[in-house]
């Protein structure tokens, strides 16, 4: 079966279909890829920490593991994602290095693949992108987004001519939370202030209205 598959950059590749098997096998497979993943990502692959060489659907299935109340706080890390080597497949169990198809079977192991960051994931409608400058993908579509070199993120085009900059914006923690917001998969509101939040922390302080 052939792929239609759409470079976004030099190290990121989206296809159009799952596999390389015939129609035939991909039907007879269909319930089983689609139910493959975590609660974070769709996809065909897990990944072996670096850090701990273990095995974990996703990066964030490993930090949420690893920096739980149950693990000692001097053993809490996240893991290093440009690091990892190894993926096992979900559907043959064959352990191999990071690509987007399974040495053994032939199957795409996701969607979107970035050779950087190690990720792969079949929703494509988040229209992923790596961006160099921030050196991690990032999702709602390239063409809508630019890299202010000073606050060192990626902002929407809407803002591109009137934002203030902050040296280092999303480099900490969000205030309400505490989750690191240069990585966070949430959706980002920028303050009046210039400073950065998560948007369901400040619509949850306007409900609590603090």
């Amino acid at each position: 079966m052939k792929t239609t598959a759409e470079v976004v950059s030099s190290h990121c590749l989206v296809v159009a279909e799952c596999s390389q098997s015939s129609p035939t096998q991909l039907s007879a497979m269909e319930p089983q890829i689609l139910n493959l993943g975590c609660m974070h990502y769709r996809r065909r692959c897990k990944i072996r920490a670096p850090c701990c060489d273990e095995v974990f659907d996703c990066r964030h299935c490993h930090n949420e593991a690893k920096n739980s109340e149950e693990v000692d706080a001097v053993d809490r890390h996240d893991v290093p994602r440009h690091e990892i080597k190894k993926v096992i497949c979900s559907l043959c169990d064959v352990e191999q290095d990071v690509q987007q198809y399974c040495i053994n079977c032939g199957i795409c192991m996701g969607k979107y693949f970035c050779t950087i960051c190690k990720f792969f994931d079949d929703d494509i409608s988040k229209n992923q992108y790596h961006c160099d400058e921030c050196g991690i993908c990032r999702t709602g579509g390239k063409d809508n987004f630019f890299h202010c070199n000073r606050c060192g993120c990626c902002y929407s085009k809407v803002m591109e001519k009137g934002h203030r900059c902050v040296e280092g914006a999303m480099h900490h923690n969000c205030p309400v939370c505490f989750e690191y917001l240069f990585d966070t998969v949430r959706e980002i509101s920028v303050l009046p202030c210039a400073h950065t939040i998560h948007l369901d922390c400040v619509k949850e302080m306007e409900k609590h209205q603090r």
